[in-house]
């Protein structure tokens, strides 16, 4: 029987599913699996590339599969002699490169758990996340080191050169022993400083869960070139970026620095990258960028995750690419449980969609009481896990041919005179402006309606009255009377979390404040 790699139409994917055909992806079964091993060394027999990094600075880093292979394995042998045992975490704060995956890949050989950190982390944010798991190591490089200086009872280590001639005394293999069940990983969310969300603890086994994500959610298979330039401290990069993507044998693509897109694009073109996931942030840098003509592309298959995708962005990336971006929609808790199965021939991808549900998981949409809503009816999208329906806090419809529509998170939903009105949609209506570059929208008290909508538009044009009469004008005829910005301020940037979605909540939180000043 064929493997799960060997299809790409939708219905094949349905037919031949199931959980089991997902081990048959990878060397470990239960109870014995090591993503170091079926990420890197199982692919390294030969000197094929299983990085490339494409560095702000222009330059490119090609790591084989048998390079990371060795590093890893001595990292692995100089973390044991630094007294690092099975189970301890081991905080990796570095940007994509040799260092990185040798860091991630030889702390899974020892059988540790790997804790990615955004490198962007001031000392409060490194700090909260220390403070709770309690490192026994954290590896960073030297630019950091105030950043971490501060921090304390942790073996800090800093990857130059010195640490990398200290590994080249160790030996190029080291025999990974972990268990499928053995925890892996634990993946910080995005959340603030202020408020630390719970560390989501991965084993290894959970690699095999997220190859799912990645024959139906990303559309990798074997050989391909598959880029991703979102930071592997995130559960998009880290594990649709890079831990599925190697797993099945793929090539993939990294960024390393501060975002610029031409950067990015040259990348594409020159390595002759096939297939790319990125955040919706990254699509919208691509379309204001102005530079996309420059360059010849061998993309076949793109998508998106984290929030929506405007429609103007969307259209454009189309034109650009020749093919449509398909959206992934997930949670770090749930994984990934709707696409749009980029490359399956018989699959239409519909506009604005978030995809059907990916096999073998249930998906709905269902009322404040916990009954499923009609089609079109607005509600809260939910999951079947364990027995039970596990809410996903975000709010979605579906509609007669069994497309999932997101309609924003549920605390994102602005309720102004008695309509429900969605922060997305009018979000979608500003950014179709010309002269608006990202747009956020958020519900701020009024006395008369008790909300009002409120749009923060960030434009290369001067603010002005007349320009923010447009911007109501335009979204009044597309969506409707009640639903327009009665309230336009114009800003230099959007608060963003660091994985870089919009923060809608810093923007409610700053309105409260300068409320409660001004009485």
């Amino acid at each position: 029987m064929s493997r799960l790699t060997a299809y790409t139409s939708f219905a094949d994917a349905q037919r031949h599913f199931s959980p089991d055909a997902l081990w048959d992806l990878v060397d470990g079964a239960p109870p014995l699996l090591n993503i170091a091993h079926e990420c890197i060394d199982r692919h390294a027999l030969d000197d094929r590339t299983a990085v490339i990094v494409a560095h702000a600075d222009g330059r490119d880093e090609i790591l084989s599969f048998s390079q990371i292979a060795q590093t890893s394995s001595q990292v692995a042998h100089y973390l044991h002699a630094q007294g690092v045992r099975a189970g301890d975490r081991v905080g990796i704060m570095l940007d994509p490169s040799l260092a990185f995956y040798a860091s991630l890949f030889g702390v899974l050989k020892l059988g540790a758990i790997a804790v990615p950190l955004f490198t962007l982390f001031g000392e409060d944010g490194l700090r909260l996340r220390v403070e709770d798991c309690k490192p026994s190591a954290l590896i960073t490089h030297d630019e950091k080191a105030q950043v971490v200086g501060s921090t304390q009872r942790v073996n800090l280590i800093f990857a130059n050169q010195a640490w990398f001639e200290c590994l080249s005394r160790y030996p190029t293999r080291f025999a990974a022993a972990t268990q499928s069940d053995d925890l892996a990983i634990f993946q910080y969310t995005s959340g603030t400083t202020r408020e630390l969300p719970d560390a989501v603890r991965h084993t290894h086994r959970s690699l095999v869960m997220v190859l799912r994500a990645a024959l139906y959610g990303t559309g990798v298979r074997p050989r391909e070139r598959f880029f991703c330039p979102s930071s592997p401290a995130w559960g998009h990069g880290l594990w649709h970026g890079t831990l599925a993507p190697l797993a099945l044998g793929a090539t993939i693509g990294a960024y390393a620095g501060k975002f610029v897109p031409e950067r990015l694009l040259r990348a594409l073109a020159e390595h002759q990258f096939t297939n790319m996931s990125a955040a919706a942030t990254h699509y919208r840098m691509i379309r204001n960028s102005g530079v996309t003509d420059q360059y010849v592309y061998a993309i076949q298959k793109l998508t998106f995750t984290g929030e929506p995708i405007d429609s103007e962005s969307a259209e454009f990336i189309r034109k650009t690419f020749g093919c449509a971006v398909c959206s992934m929609y997930g949670t770090t808790e749930v994984g990934v449980i709707l696409a749009s199965y980029p490359g399956a021939p018989d699959f239409p991808v519909k506009d604005g969609s978030l995809g059907k549900a990916v096999p073998g998981v249930r998906v709905a949409v269902h009322d404040a009481n916990g009954q499923p809503c009609a089609p079109n009816v607005t509600g809260e999208l939910v999951v079947w896990r364990g027995g039970r329906w596990l809410p996903t806090k975000d709010l979605g419809r579906i509609d007669e041919e069994g497309y999932f529509f997101h309609r924003g998170r549920a605390d994102d939903v602005i309720i102004s005179a008695g309509w429900t009105i969605s922060a997305v949609e009018v979000e979608d209506a500003v950014l179709k402006h010309s002269d608006v570059r990202e747009a956020a929208a958020i519900g701020v008290p009024d006395p008369l309606r008790g909300h009002v909508v409120k749009a923060f538009v960030v434009s290369t044009r001067e603010g002005s009255e007349a320009f923010a009469h447009e911007i109501q004008e335009l979204v009044r005829a597309r969506l409707s009377q009640h639903e327009y910005p009665r309230l336009v301020e114009f800003v230099g940037e959007l608060p963003k979390n660091p994985a870089g979605k919009v923060n809608r909540r810093a923007l409610r939180e700053r309105e409260r404040s300068s409320s409660a000043v001004s009485h």
